[in-house]
């Protein structure tokens, strides 16, 4: 690897590079002086955010080099950005990009100076998807904070802020300068299956409160945040991943709904919006998806409501936007409809040389490239891009998972954690009453980087409070034999602990809480996703809501069982009863304590 003396040499070739006639330009100008030299293929290369799989720039592992010459028709990022010129690339963990903090910035710098190295090569604006709570694509020994409706449970501003700017500072500190987060959708449906916990809540102005201050944040620290997934994809029982959701919202309810947190992010001046692949009949009745729809992208996110940042689309490999038109026509009809950033499309040859071909033939004007390419060039500028591209690999571990950050996220998730039920009262249990406790149920595949499975991470907190804790894994899906095993574990014990994760009328889940609770023994439920879980548990004495799983919810979980803190969340979503769902079973704002 180059010295850091290397790396700051080739930054400070950067901003000679874009000098024109000798003369380097003011900042305010540069943006302009870069589009001025650019070609028509390195324009539209600027429009995609692309994936590519690999830890390393250069050298990658052989599975990676395999998975980019199948995928991508390139070996390693290097050449993706040689060959295509991209504007942008998304990390995922699943593809490799996020072992470690030090890996991530010399990642990060491999990747700029394979941008720098071409003609006119301009700095590569690197992103992912770090919501906190359940999606995370970079994990420990990064500070991992509470997810959005965990906040929206504590229903603090100054620690939604708090968040944004510690979150940005480790993500810029790794060469990421744009974090798609955070989720601006009001859930209002219980049966939301790609939202859910991802939102702040179903109380539009408090999510336009959280949303506005986590913006904030993250653009403290040098961050672009993202607004999504407008119009609002809060109101669906379909996942736009794999179908094609429909929100009935009217006009008006859109409006006092759905529109008051993008309102509010663009109030704050969010840099970036992320579009929803989903149908809004009441804003565009053509049939095609937001995406694609130029009256809510240009007509509505723009002229109405003033956006004049960046638009960026959802993965544009997701189902949602890929029903109606093929995949060479996506890209294109979603930059006549208003998008500027075009991410992951699910070929980027046939997208890339799609959008070439349409500013060849006139469909899309140069007129039209050049408004789209200076907006993400004036980004890169207000990130700092365009003048100091570079991470700093040796000074990461001064940054990521500092000890004052992760105190702050214990310190913030201690104010979400809600009690819903507490019959008796049963909570708080004590060593000295119930020293043995059977920990078990639900062990959905642990967000990135986090301990897991949730019942070993309950148990172990659990034990380190006093108790003598045992984990016992039951799924989410448990068979008799399971829940057999289970019950007969629960006679060994003085209490138990039980982590559900959306149960429904028919969950076996649901079997099995009947089940502990018919033991006579004292059972704790907590829910390790959707706080909704409690409609279906009747019988359950205490029921608690975590509203994710990462280690540090299930931490502050296990400290309120103990009573080493009082409860404090407040629910941000009403729930509704399981037997009458016109009937709310717990309210907005339902929390107790001791």
């Amino acid at each position: 690897m180059p010295s850091r003396r290397t790396v700051l040499a080739a930054g400070a070739g950067v901003t000679a590079a874009f000098a024109v006639g000798g003369t380097a330009r003011a900042d305010a100008d540069r943006p302009a002086a870069v589009l001025s030299r650019m070609t028509p293929e390195e324009k539209v290369g600027q429009l995609f955010v692309a994936r590519v799989y690999g830890h390393s720039a250069t050298e990658p592992d052989q599975a990676d080099i395999d998975a980019n010459l199948g995928e991508l028709g390139v070996r390693t990022a290097a050449e993706l950005v040689a060959k295509y010129r991209v504007g942008g690339i998304i990390y995922f963990s699943w593809a490799h990009n996020t072992r470690d903090p030090r890996q991530i910035a010399e990642l990060s710098d491999g990747i700029q100076r394979a941008a720098l190295g071409q003609p006119r090569g301009v700095p590569v604006l690197i992103a992912t998807d770090q919501e906190h709570g359940i999606v995370c694509r970079i994990g420990r020994p990064a500070t991992l904070f509470p997810g959005a409706m965990a906040l929206g449970a504590g229903g603090s501003t100054a620690d939604a802020r708090t968040l944004g700017r510690i979150a940005g500072r480790e993500l810029r500190a790794l060469g990421v300068r744009q974090n798609y987060s955070p989720v601006a959708d009001v859930n209002v449906n219980p049966a939301n299956p790609v939202i859910g916990v991802r939102s702040f809540g179903a109380d539009p102005e408090a999510v336009a409160a959280l949303v506005a201050e986590e913006v904030r944040g993250y653009q403290d620290a040098g961050v672009a945040a993202t607004a999504k997934h407008f119009p609002g994809h809060g109101d669906t029982a379909v996942d736009s991943h794999t179908g094609f959701p429909v929100i009935t919202h009217t006009r008006e309810v859109w409006e006092r709904l759905d529109a008051v947190p993008f309102r509010a992010a663009i109030a704050a001046g969010v840099d970036a919006i992320m579009t929803g692949h989903l149908l809004v009949p009441a804003l565009d009745a053509s049939g095609d998806p937001a995406t694609l729809s130029r009256p809510i992208l240009t007509g509505i996110l723009r002229e109405r409501l003033g956006h004049d940042g960046v638009v960026v689309t959802d993965a544009l490999g997701m189902a949602g936007v890929r029903t109606k038109y093929g995949d060479d026509r996506v890209p294109v009809l979603a930059l006549k409809a208003g998008v500027d950033q075009l991410l992951d499309p699910p070929d980027l040859a046939v997208a890339w040389n799609a959008v070439l071909k349409a500013v060849q033939e006139g469909e899309l004007t140069e007129e039209r490239l050049d408004e789209s390419v200076l907006r993400i060039l004036r980004l890169k500028e207000r990130l700092g891009l365009l003048a100091e591209p570079y991470a700093d690999p040796a000074a990461v571990g001064r940054v990521v998972g500092r000890a004052e950050h992760l105190a702050e996220a214990e310190r913030i998730t201690a104010r979400t954690t809600t009690l819903l039920v507490n019959e008796g009262p049963l909570l708080p249990l004590s060593p000295a009453a119930h020293p043995r406790l059977l920990v078990v149920g639900a062990d959905p595949a642990s967000p990135s980087g986090t301990t897991g499975p949730p019942t070993a991470v309950l148990a172990a907190a659990l034990t380190a409070l006093g108790f003598t804790a045992t984990a016992l894994s039951t799924g989410t899906d448990p068979s008799a034999e399971t829940i057999e095993r289970a019950v007969t574990a629960a006679g060994e014990a003085d209490a138990v602990v039980v982590a559900t994760c959306n149960v429904t009328a028919a969950s076996p889940q649901r079997t099995l809480v009947e089940r502990l609770t018919a033991t006579g023994r004292p059972v704790v439920a907590v829910a390790v996703r959707n706080p909704y879980d409690v409609a279906h548990l009747p019988s359950v004495p205490a029921f608690l809501a975590a509203y994710s799983w990462t280690d540090v919810e299930l931490r502050a979980a296990a400290r309120v069982i103990a009573g080493a803190a009082r409860p404090q969340g407040r629910l941000p979503v009403p729930v509704q009863r399981a037997d009458d769902p016109t009937q709310v079973l717990h309210p907005l704002g339902h929390g107790l304590t001791y």
